[in-house]
């Protein structure tokens, strides 16, 4: 009797095993890479404010080692779902296209063949947002940076650039907008309406995405320098945190539940934020039904592994930050990584 049983229960094991669908699996990310500079001097920027440029010496050698610290953590997002690294990955706080054309040299990324999509910004320090991504699986068709065109008092504010690429992920076309909004330099209130004009460019260029593909699946990313919870998200984008809510062309915010739950991407002056955030229109959304016959959301995350969290000391608990009191510490970003999956089923 217990080997008729035993028989049974393989045998369900076998046939449901073989009923299972598979599903190809994409990780789309966003990183703040954390003043990534080359060590060269530039005339045309004030990049002598930047950490590296700031220490006295061994400024190639802490160049190379940052390179190789990010590639490592870049290298692992993703990957135990994925089986690869990010197929998809906006990046900010970089100097130029040559930091990005470095990054992925190094032994740990050479090998994914990522492509680069790059402008210059307007921003004072010379800090850009990018995307990079694997050849094999996306193919951008179109890219363009737009001005957010922020004024305070009447005076321009040279921020960074958003970033619109379109393309396709395998056979379906995807947008994605890489931003990293304006600081809260003077307090999160005075700073405020800056953020909401930039959410308010991103609303413009979602319209523009839609006058073309009124079904557009728009993946927004970036360092909003805003929880999800602040007037630029839920007043000006009006996302929404539970799936039943989000009606069609809407948008998505899978941080909002998380950062009510205490999680976060960075910690500043003893508080916990995050920033750092992934949103999506309504038809990257499964709302219950499983169909993913075309590409879906089906996990976010925050990638926040131990060995990327300070220890000990002043700043224990927070992401490991790359530079302190102007030395190298040996660590990564003073932001967690934010990361996605999406799921399709196989043919």
């Amino acid at each position: 009797m217990r080997k008729l049983v035993y028989l049974l229960v393989l045998s369900f094991i076998v046939s449901t095993g073989y009923a299972q669908k598979k599903y190809k699996i994409r990780t789309v990310a966003f990183y703040n890479l954390e003043n990534l500079f080359d060590p060269i001097n530039d005339p045309e920027k004030d990049d002598e404010k930047s950490p590296i440029m700031e220490m006295e010496g061994n400024r190639e050698e802490v160049y190379q080692k940052k390179l190789e610290k990010l590639s490592d953590v870049i290298s692992q997002l993703g990957s135990e779902k994925a089986k690869t690294s990010p197929a998809i990955l906006g990046v900010a706080e970089i100097e130029n296209k040559k930091v990005l054309e470095d990054l992925i040299k190094t032994e740990k990324l050479k090998k994914k063949h990522y492509g680069i999509i790059h402008f210059d910004s307007p921003d004072k320090r010379g800090i850009d947002v990018a995307l990079l991504y694997q050849k094999r699986y996306f193919k951008p068709v179109h890219y363009e940076a737009f001005n957010p065109n922020i004024y305070d008092k009447n005076r321009k504010v040279y921020t960074r650039d958003i970033l619109l690429v379109s393309g396709y992920l395998d056979d379906e076309l995807v947008h994605i907008i890489v931003n990293h909004w304006p600081s809260r330099r003077g307090g999160e209130a005075k700073s405020r309406p800056l953020r909401e004009k930039a959410a308010y460019k991103v609303g413009q260029i979602i319209e523009k995405i839609k006058e073309n593909d009124p079904n557009a699946k728009v993946i927004i990313m970036g360092d909003f320098n805003d929880d999800p919870i602040n007037s630029s998200f839920k007043k000006v984008l009006k996302t929404k945190t539970k799936k039943k809510n989000v009606d069609k062309g809407e948008i998505y915010n899978p941080y909002e539940d998380m950062f009510r739950r205490g999680f976060n991407t960075l910690g500043y002056r003893d508080n916990i934020n995050l920033f750092d955030q992934i949103l999506i229109t309504s038809p990257l959304l499964d709302k219950g039904g499983k169909d993913f016959s075309d590409y879906k959301m089906f996990k976010s995350g925050i990638f926040n592994k131990r060995f990327l969290t300070q220890k000990k000391g002043r700043y224990k608990g927070y992401p490991f930050r790359s530079f302190s009191n102007g030395r190298f510490t040996g660590g990564y970003s003073d932001h967690y990584p934010v990361y996605m999956y999406l799921i399709k089923e196989k043919n």
